[in-house]
């Protein structure tokens, strides 16, 4: 009878211990509430059990064994309810860490991300067009700009900053023709940053959307509504005015920009299928990987004969260690340049990231003509300008319009 009394009040002493100790340790109201709850649910139908056991002894203390056996269950749920609400009030309410202010102003979070990848990208071009002043070698330059994001990225993966994404056969498989692609057009645009001025390089590179309208076309038959194709005529006639008077041009560096803008456009399509498998860092990281692969035989083939001389020559003009940290300094810009710019499109809408690229391109044509003080005619000026603010009006209207764009099947 003892038992039976105990269980029957046993709710409510559960629940007055569970507020009072969600109360010592400053849990939030909707906290204690969820913890309290679950001994009303779970003890009620022990008051039915027991009172059968009034004719039964042994229904009395079965009774008893299920009342305990659901306190102690009881009790423990509890206590995690309180630790969890507790660690994640204190977890939400802690600004005194750069996460916990940064999670709290995420518009200033964003504004450090595209602050930082414009300062990283600007970077990364002086300073390698400062190493091809003195060592033009613009296919093993880009090896070493994919070697150190190696180095890079098995930093963040050991100290676990990036979570290790295991790949599978077919991840690899089909990962090989997009590393291949990045490695081509990649030596390729530091082969015309070689020949030409880089403003004029990312002048040039305002085409990739056409390419990339027409690769899309030609290998799923997207078609975009008329007025995304209709942005893509004043990049065009920006980059043709461009052309015509820039004082740096020559055929070289604007034939491998074109290839490059190609190789680019080819290696964003062939990598959509990927983005569901991986998350864009992790795939960014194996395509660097892959790409660095492809990299060194063209490395071998084009200025293996000469390497060697050519590193001595630097070494003399620069000292080896100011031209191994040159080196180092450029892959790194150039790593973290572009881990930024995927982390700067997780926090913003397409585009709005299209816009930010558009902005970055203005920074970079802007002081990469201060750093070398470039002499550039108005026309080129005038031609630059009109390509630039038409890739930001194309990525525009691509977003405004993409509910009208559609797949033509095309006929096997």
């Amino acid at each position: 009878m003892q038992a039976t009394i105990a269980s029957q009040f046993a709710p409510v002493a559960t629940r007055a211990n569970a507020t009072a100790r969600a109360q010592r340790v400053g849990v939030p109201s909707v906290c204690r509430i969820r913890a309290a709850a679950p001994a009303k649910r779970a003890v009620a139908p022990v008051a039915g059990a027991s009172s059968r056991a009034i004719g039964s002894t042994f229904a009395g203390d079965r009774a008893l064994n299920v009342a305990v056996a659901r306190q102690v269950t009881l009790k423990s749920q509890r206590t995690r309810g309180v630790v969890r609400c507790d660690a994640q009030a204190a977890a939400e309410g802690d600004s005194s860490t750069p996460a916990g202010f940064l999670a709290k102003n995420p518009a200033l979070e964003t504004v450090m991300y595209f602050a930082l990848w414009y300062f990283l990208n600007v970077q990364f071009n002086i300073v390698n067009k400062q190493i091809y002043n003195y060592f033009p070698f613009p296919w093993f330059v880009p090896a070493i700009h994919l070697a150190v994001g190696l180095l890079i990225m098995t930093f963040f993966w050991t100290t676990r900053l990036v979570k290790f994404e295991k790949p599978d056969s077919e991840f690899l498989k089909a990962v090989t023709l997009p590393s291949f692609l990045h490695a081509f057009g990649h030596c390729l645009t530091n082969v015309s940053f070689a020949a030409v001025a880089v403003s004029f390089t990312h002048t040039i590179k305002t085409l990739e959307p056409v390419f990339t309208a027409a690769g899309t076309y030609l290998v799923s038959g997207t078609v975009y509504a008329w007025p995304v194709y209709a942005a893509l005529l004043p990049i065009m006639g920006g980059v043709a005015l461009a052309s015509c008077t820039e004082l740096s041009f020559s055929w070289l560096g604007f034939s491998t920009a074109m290839a490059s803008n190609a190789a680019f456009s080819a290696r964003g399509i062939f990598s959509k299928k990927l983005m569901s498998k991986m998350s864009p860092l992790n795939l960014y990281n194996f395509v660097t990987i892959v790409s660095l692969l492809f990299c060194i035989p063209f490395v071998i083939a084009i200025e293996g004969s000469t390497l060697a001389a050519g590193i001595a020559k630097a070494v003399e003009l620069k000292g080896q260690k100011e031209f191994i940290f040159a080196l180092l300094k450029v892959g790194a810009f150039y790593h973290l340049y572009n881990q930024v710019a995927y982390q700067a499109l997780g926090k913003v809408e397409p585009v709005t990231h299209a816009v930010g690229n558009v902005g970055k391109r203005i920074f970079v044509i802007g002081f990469t003509i201060l750093a070398f003080g470039n002499k550039i005619s108005p026309q080129t000026a005038i031609g630059s300008a009109i390509a630039v603010m038409g890739a930001g009006l194309y990525g525009f209207l691509k977003n405004k319009y993409a509910a009208e764009t559609r797949t033509i099947k095309k006929a096997d």
